[in-house]
C-alpha cells in the first residue's frame, strides 16, 4: 500500500495537482507535525488531542488516526497500553498484549535476548507450552512462538512465564521486535566483538520503545555478517578498531540493503548514535513507515541523516537523547502489570456474562502438533430471514446479559465486550454519542 501510495501521488504531481501529508480527514496535519504539537502541548488522550487539533472538535476518529494517536501517547508518555482512557486506540494485538491469530486464539513471545536462554529457560517455556496445548516454533528473530493460546488463559500463561524470569516480548507492538546475534567472540574462532553482549544491551535498552512501525536490530562479531544486520532497521558489525552501524535495513515485500551510517565507532558511542536515530524516526516519520522509507523518502537521504544524528546540524541531538532517556526510564513489564492487576486480567475472559468457554475453531494434528484446521475455498451462501426465527417477533422478550460497568466502565472511547446466551454468542459495542450495537460473534467470511 505505501509503494502504491507512492506512485499514485508521483502522478498526481505530475498532473499539476497539490498535494497535501494530512494525517486522515479528522486531522489536517502530518504525522510528524501532529507528534510535535501533542509533545509541546502536553496533550494526554485521544479526546484532549482532537477537540485541541481536530478539524470536528468532538469527532470519534477512524481506523488510522487512532492508532496512530496511540502510537503517539505510547512514544511520549509510556503509559501501560491497557489504560482504559487508551482503550479504543488500541488494535487487537495491543488490546490483549498477543498476535491475534487466523483461528481467534493468540501467539505468545517472550523476549528472549539476542536468542540466549538458559538450559531452565527452556525448560520452563516447554512445561507452560505443554499445560496449555500451545503449538511450539522458532522464530526468525532467535525467540521461541507459543501459538493457540486462549484469551482467558493469557495472564495465567505470563504468570507462569514471569515467574520463571521471562517479560514481554512485545511481539503485538509497532516496537522493538529482537535485535538479532551472532555468537561472536563468546564462543566462535572468527568473532572480533562481543556480538552476544552488544545485542543484549541493545535489546533491553529499546524493549517496549513505541515507534511508527516495528523496527529490529541485528548484531554481528565480525564481517562475516551470521546476524544479518545489514537488513535491519539498524545493525552492528564489529571491527578491527570498533564497530560499524547501519540504518534503514529492510526485509518483507521491498527488501533494502541498510546504509553504512559511520565506521569504526568506539563501543562507548554505538549506544549514543543509535539513540538518536531512533528518536529522530519517532518524532519525524510518517505512520507505518519503517526506517528503509523513512530514509529513502528524507530530503538529503542518507548524507542528510548524517549531518543531523553525527554533526548535531540542527542542534537538537540532547534532546533527542533526553527524549530517548525517557523513554528507556519509564518502561515497564507490560504482561507483569496485567498479571498483578485484577481489573485488567478480567478483560481477558472470553465471555463479561458466563466463565464458560467455548472453542473457535476445528483443531487438527500435524507433525505432532495442534493447528487450526484448514479453511474450506468456498462456502455457500448465508441469508437469514425473520420466517426462520421459531420464536415469533410478538413473543420476543428483552434479555440482560451484561452491565455498563462490563464495557470498561473508566473508558470514555468506543469499546466492546462479548456476552454468552444459550448456544448464541453476542458481540456488544458501545459508541460514544451513538449508543449500543450488538451483532452475532461470528466471522461472515470464515462462519467462526
Amino acid at each position: 500500500m505505501p509503494l502504491v501510495t507512492k506512485i499514485f501521488n508521483a502522478e498526481l504531481k505530475k498532473s499539476g495537482h497539490q498535494l497535501n501529508n494530512n494525517l486522515c480527514p479528522h486531522f489536517a496535519m502530518s504525522r510528524a507535525d501532529l507528534f510535535s504539537v501533542v509533545k509541546v502541548k502536553r496533550l494526554k488522550d485521544f479526546f484532549e488531542i482532537m477537540s485541541t487539533c481536530g478539524v470536528k472538535k468532538d469527532a470519534l476518529g477512524c481506523e488510522i488516526c487512532k492508532p496512530a494517536i496511540g502510537s503517539i501517547l505510547s512514544s511520549l508518555y509510556n503509559e501501560h497500553v491497557m489504560s482504559p482512557v487508551h482503550h479504543q486506540n488500541q488494535d487487537t494485538n495491543d488490546r490483549f498484549l498477543a498476535n491475534i491469530q487466523r483461528n481467534g486464539t493468540f501467539s505468545v513471545i517472550p523476549r528472549i535476548a539476542a536468542g540466549e536462554i538458559t538450559p531452565d529457560g527452556l525448560i520452563a517455556i516447554g512445561q507452560v507450552a505443554k499445560r496449555y496445548g500451545l503449538y511450539t516454533k522458532i522464530t526468525g528473530g532467535q525467540r521461541i512462538d507459543m501459538f493457540g493460546a486462549k484469551k482467558d488463559d493469557l495472564p495465567d500463561i505470563w504468570e507462569e512465564l514471569n515467574e520463571a524470569g521471562f517479560e514481554s516480548g512485545h511481539a503485538y507492538g509497532k516496537s522493538l521486535r529482537t535485535v538479532k546475534s551472532c555468537v561472536g567472540t563468546t564462543w566462535c574462532r572468527y568473532g572480533v566483538g562481543d556480538s552476544v553482549g552488544l545485542a543484549v544491551q541493545l535489546e533491553k535498552r529499546y524493549r517496549g520503545v513505541r515507534s511508527p512501525h516495528k523496527f529490529k536490530g541485528g548484531v554481528s562479531g565480525c564481517v562475516r555478517e551470521c546476524a544479518e544486520a545489514q537488513g535491519k532497521d539498524f545493525g552492528v558489525i564489529a571491527t578491527d578498531k570498533g564497530w560499524n552501524i547501519f540504518v534503514g535495513g529492510n526485509g518483507g515485500a521491498t527488501p533494502r540493503h541498510a546504509d553504512l551510517f559511520a565506521k569504526d565507532v568506539p563501543p562507548s558511542k554505538v549506544v549514543q548514535i543509535i539513540d538518536r536515530f531512533l528518536a529522530y524516526y519517532i518524532m519525524t516519520a510518517d505512520r507505518l513507515q519503517r526506517t528503509a522509507r523513512w530514509i529513502e523518502n528524507m530530503e538529503g537521504g542518507i548524507e542528510k541523516l548524517r549531518k543531523v544524528i553525527l554533526d548535531d546540524e540542527l542542534g537538537i541531538c540532547g534532546e533527542l537523547e533526553a527524549f530517548m532517556d525517557n523513554l528507556i526510564d519509564t518502561y515497564e513489564d507490560e504482561w507483569a502489570a496485567v498479571v498483578k492487576d485484577p481489573a485488567k486480567r478480567s478483560q481477558f475472559r472470553q465471555f463479561v456474562n458466563t466463565p464458560e468457554r467455548r472453542p473457535q475453531s476445528e483443531i487438527i494434528t500435524e507433525r505432532g502438533q495442534h493447528r487450526p484446521a484448514d479453511w474450506p475455498q468456498s462456502y455457500p451462501p448465508l441469508q437469514l430471514t425473520p420466517d426462520q426465527f421459531k420464536t415469533g417477533t410478538e413473543n420476543w422478550t428483552w434479555i440482560t446479559v451484561a452491565k455498563k460497568s462490563d464495557m470498561v466502565s473508566a473508558n470514555p472511547g468506543t469499546t466492546s465486550v462479548a456476552v454468552k446466551y444459550g448456544d448464541t454468542q453476542l458481540a456488544i459495542y458501545h459508541v460514544p454519542q451513538r449508543g449500543y450495537y450488538a451483532t452475532q460473534q461470528m466471522c461472515p467470511h470464515r462462519r467462526w
